[in-house]
C-alpha cells in the first residue's frame, strides 16, 4: 500500500503544504527540503501517478496586518505603503496563498481585534509594524502563528523581519550632500518618532562624523512627516528669522517637498541657495520643481520578500530567525 501525502508529512515532521509543494513541483521550499521529500516519497512508495493538485488551488491564507498606532505616518505616506501592499499581494499570488488584509487600530477595542485575527485560521501573518513600538509589538508575543515583521525590527521578539537599511540610505544621502556642497548639511527630521526615522538619524550623524564634522553644529528642524505639515512648520521657522542651513537631508520625501515649498516662498533658490535630498522615491519626486534627489527603497521587493520568508516558516517550520535588510540606492535629480 502506497503512502499518502498526509502520512508523508507526519513521517517527515513537515506541513502538508510543504509536501504538496514538492509533490506538485511548485516553488516555495528549499532545495534540501525538496530532496528530502522526494527521497522519502520514493522510499515509502508514494504513487506519483496520482493526479497532481492544480497550481491554482491556494495553499492557505496569509493575513497582512496593518497596525495603526496613530496613523500619522501610514496615512500621510500612502504611495509608499500602497507599494508595500502591492508587493505583498504579488508575493501571495506567486506562492499560491490567498491574502486577507486586516487593519488594527490601537485606539479602538484592541483585544477584540487581536482575538479575531488569532481565531481566523490563517496560515501566517505579515505584520506592518512601521508605527509600532516595544509595547505595541508585545501584543503579538503570544500568537502561535508564524509572523514576519515588515518595515521595522524589534530585539525583544524572536520574529523574522524585512526592512529597509535606513541607516545605509541616510548615510548615502548625507555623504552625497557633503561631497556636492562641501559644507555641513542640516537635518529635517520627523517630529513623529518611529524606528525607521531613528535609524535614518543614525545614518545621518554617522556621515557627519565620517566627514570630520561636528554633530553639535548641525542645524536641525523637527517637521511634521507630511507635505502640508512640513511646509507649515518650515514656513514658521523661516518667518521667525532663523537662518537655514546651506543644504538638508530630510527623513522622507514629503518632509523634503514641504520644506522646499516653504523655502521657495521665502525667496530661496533650490538648489542654488539651498540643496535638499529626500528619502523614499515617491512618484511625486519626479513632478515637483526642481525634481527631488532622493533615496530609493525597493518597496515591491520588500513585500514579496516578506511573503517568501513567511511561506518558508509555514512549510518548513524553520527555527532560525532572519533580519533581512534591503539596501537602498541614490537617485540623482535636480534638488542637489
Amino acid at each position: 500500500m502506497s503512502i499518502t501525502a498526509k502520512e508523508l508529512a507526519a513521517k517527515l515532521n513537515l506541513s502538508e503544504a510543504a509536501i504538496s509543494i514538492v509533490l506538485n513541483n511548485k516553488p516555495g521550499v528549499s532545495t534540501t527540503t525538496r530532496k528530502r521529500v522526494l527521497e522519502a516519497a520514493h522510499k515509502y512508495g508514494y504513487d506519483f501517478q496520482k493526479k497532481a493538485v492544480s497550481s491554482t488551488v491556494p495553499q492557505g491564507t496569509i493575513c497582512f496586518v496593518i497596525y495603526h498606532k496613530s496613523g500619522t505616518v501610514i496615512r500621510n505616506d500612502t504611495a509608499f505603503f500602497s507599494a508595500l501592499s502591492n508587493g505583498v499581494s504579488i508575493g501571495c499570488k506567486r506562492e499560491h496563498y490567498d491574502l486577507v488584509i486586516r487593519y488594527v487600530y490601537e485606539d479602538e477595542d484592541l483585544e477584540e481585534q487581536l482575538y479575531n485575527i488569532k481565531t481566523s485560521q490563517f496560515s501566517g501573518i505579515i505584520l506592518l509594524a512601521t508605527e509600532m513600538d516595544d509595547t505595541s509589538i508585545s501584543y503579538f508575543s503570544d500568537f502561535e502563528l508564524p509572523i514576519v515583521i515588515l518595515d521595522s525590527y524589534f530585539e525583544m521578539l524572536d520574529y523574522d523581519c524585512v526592512k529597509i537599511n535606513n541607516a545605509q540610505g541616510a548615510f548615502l544621502a548625507t555623504s552625497h550632500l557633503i561631497s556636492k556642497r562641501k559644507t555641513q548639511p542640516g537635518y529635517l527630521c520627523s517630529s513623529y518618532p518611529t524606528h525607521n526615522f531613528q535609524e535614518r538619524s543614525e545614518g545621518f550623524y554617522k556621515a557627519i562624523r565620517t566627514n570630520g564634522m561636528s554633530r553639535a553644529r548641525c542645524v536641525v528642524h523637527a517637521l511634521s512627516p507630511s507635505q502640508e505639515g512640513a511646509y507649515a512648520d518650515m514656513k514658521e521657522i523661516l518667518e521667525s528669522g532663523e537662518e537655514p542651513a546651506p543644504c538638508y537631508f530630510a527623513d522622507n520625501d514629503l518632509i523634503a517637498i514641504g520644506a522646499i515649498t516653504a523655502l521657495k516662498e521665502c525667496g530661496y533658490r533650490i538648489p542654488e541657495d539651498i540643496a535638499v535630498i529626500g528619502f523614499g522615491d515617491l512618484p511625486l519626486c519626479e513632478f515637483v520643481t526642481p525634481t527631488l534627489t532622493t533615496i530609493n527603497a525597493p518597496t515591491h521587493f520588500m513585500g514579496k520578500t516578506a511573503v517568501g520568508r513567511l511561506v518558508q516558516l509555514i512549510t518548513e517550520r524553520d527555527t532560525l530567525t532572519y533580519n533581512i535588510e534591503i539596501r537602498t540606492t541614490l537617485l540623482k535629480r535636480n534638488s542637489v
